[in-house]
C-alpha cells in the first residue's frame, strides 16, 4: 500500500546478502522548484532494518515522536562535550566542575557508544567495570577502579547528561534516572565518607610553632581562624582585603555564601598583613601565593589541597582541608558566638526571614563576635 506524501518510505535494498536490507525513510522538508513550480520531498534515511516489521515499527514509532536525525548518531563523548560546554557556565567553583570531569574519567567504556544505544546495563556495567590509570602517586600504572562515592557522583553526572539530552530529544528516554545505586553500594558510600575530625589545641599550637619554618602553615591557620571554605581561602583578592576595617570580603558555592564580609581574627591579622604585602611586592592580585608554583604564583584549590596535605604529612596530623572550617564553626559554637552571626560568616543558610531579611548586623558586632575565639 502506498503511503501518503510526506510520511517517509520503506524498500528493501537489492543485491547481495544484507544483514539489514530494509531502508526507513522520512521526510526532513520540502524543496520548491523555482522552474516547475512543483516541491520535492527532502528524505533521510531513518535506518536499516532485518525485517520489514522492525522497519515498520521503527518509521511509526518516529512518526509518533519525532526527532532531530543529525543528533540521532551522537556518542556519549559527543554530547558530554556539548552538555559540559553548557553546563560548566551555570558552576561558580571549581571544584563542581572538577567533580564532573573526574566522574568522567571512569566512563571510557561508554565514550563511542550513541545515546540511543545506551541501556539501564551499560550504565551499571560502566560504574562495576570502568576504571582509570593514574600517572603518579601509589597507584601509579595500576588499575584504579570506582570507589563507591565515585560511583555517586558518576550516577549523578548520568543523571544529568541523560537530563539534558532527554529534553532536545536526543534520547527518547532517561535510563540514567530509571535506576537507583544498589544497597551494598549505598552501605560503602557511608563507610567511605570520612568524619569530620577538628584540629585539636596541641595541634593548633604545633602550627603555630612552625608558621615561620614551613610554608603554607599560616594559610592553615588562617583557614581555622576565618571559617573559609578552602576553595574560597585559596582565590581571595587582596583587592577584597581591608587591612583598615580589619574584614575581608568574598565566598562562593551558594547565594549566602556569595559576597559575604567576614571578619580578620586579631590572631592571624599579621599573618594576612604580611601575605597582603607579598602580593604587592608580586604584583599579583590574591592574597596567597607561591613563588615557587610551577604553573604560575597564584593558588587554586588543587594547588592549596596539595599543600596543606604536604604541612599536616610534616606535623604528622590526620586532617583534610574542609576540617580548618569544620574547626571555626566548632570552636565558634563552643564559646556561644550568635548564630545568626556564625552564619553570616561561614556562609550558611538564614531561615528566620526577619533576621534575614531586616537585620543589618554592623561591621563591629560581627568582629565583636569574632573575638569571642580568644585562643
Amino acid at each position: 500500500m502506498r503511503r501518503a506524501n510526506g510520511t517517509g518510505n520503506i524498500y528493501k535494498i537489492k543485491g547481495g546478502k544484507r544483514r539489514k536490507p530494509w531502508r526507513v525513510r522520512v521526510t526532513v522538508g520540502w524543496e520548491l522548484n523555482p522552474k516547475t513550480g512543483r516541491c520535492k520531498q527532502n528524505l533521510k534515511t531513518l535506518g536499516y532494518y532485518a525485517s520489514r516489521a522492525e522497519a515498520e515499527a521503527a518509521l511509526v514509532a518516529y512518526q509518533e515522536c519525532p526527532y532531530d536525525l543529525n543528533t540521532k548518531d551522537i556518542t556519549f563523548k559527543e554530547l558530554y562535550e556539548q552538555w559540559t560546554e553548557d553546563y560548566f557556565k551555570k558552576l561558580t567553583s571549581i571544584s563542581s566542575e572538577r567533580t564532573i570531569t573526574s566522574a568522567y574519567r571512569y566512563c571510557s567504556g561508554l565514550y563511542n557508544m550513541k545515546m540511543r544505544d545506551i541501556r539501564i546495563y551499560h550504565l551499571q556495567e560502566c560504574m562495576d567495570k570502568g576504571y582509570i590509570i593514574p600517572d603518579r602517586g601509589k597507584e601509579k600504572g595500576q588499575k584504579r577502579y570506582a570507589s563507591a562515592c565515585t560511583k555517586g557522583r558518576i550516577k549523578s553526572m548520568f543523571n544529568l547528561m541523560f537530563d539534558w539530552a532527554y529534553a532536545r530529544e536526543i534520547v527518547d528516554r532517561n535510563y540514567a534516572r530509571a535506576f537507583e545505586l544498589d544497597k551494598e553500594t549505598k552501605i560503602k558510600q557511608v563507610r567511605e565518607k570520612r568524619k569530620n575530625t577538628i584540629f585539636s589545641k596541641e595541634e593548633i599550637d604545633l602550627l603555630w610553632k612552625n608558621v615561620d619554618k614551613i610554608a603554607f602553615v599560616d594559610m592553615v591557620l588562617c583557614g581555622i581562624y576565618s571559617g573559609w571554605r578552602p576553595q574560597e581561602l585559596a582565590i581571595l583578592k587582596i583587592k577584597d582585603i581591608d587591612l583598615e576595617l580589619q574584614v575581608m570580603y568574598g565566598g562562593m558555592k551558594t547565594d549566602a555564601g556569595k559576597d559575604r564580609c567576614v571578619p580578620i581574627h586579631p590572631l592571624i591579622q599579621p599573618l594576612i598583613e604580611k601575605r597582603y604585602a607579598e602580593a604587592k611586592e608580586l604584583g599579583s592580585n590574591y592574597l596567597f601565593n607561591d613563588i615557587n608554583g610551577q604553573q604560575g604564583i597564584y593558588m587554586t584549590y588543587d594547588k592549596y589541597r596539595g599543600r596543606f596535605n604536604k604541612v599536616v604529612e610534616r606535623l604528622q596530623m590526620d586532617h583534610h582541608p574542609h576540617e580548618t572550617r569544620h574547626t571555626f564553626i566548632t570552636k565558634a559554637k563552643r564559646v556561644r558566638m550568635e548564630e545568626y552571626i556564625l552564619k553570616r560568616i561561614v556562609g550558611h543558610a538564614i531561615n528566620d526571614n526577619t533576621e534575614k531579611t531586616y537585620t543589618h548586623r554592623e561591621i563591629e558586632e560581627l568582629k565583636a563576635e569574632m573575638r569571642k575565639i580568644e585562643d
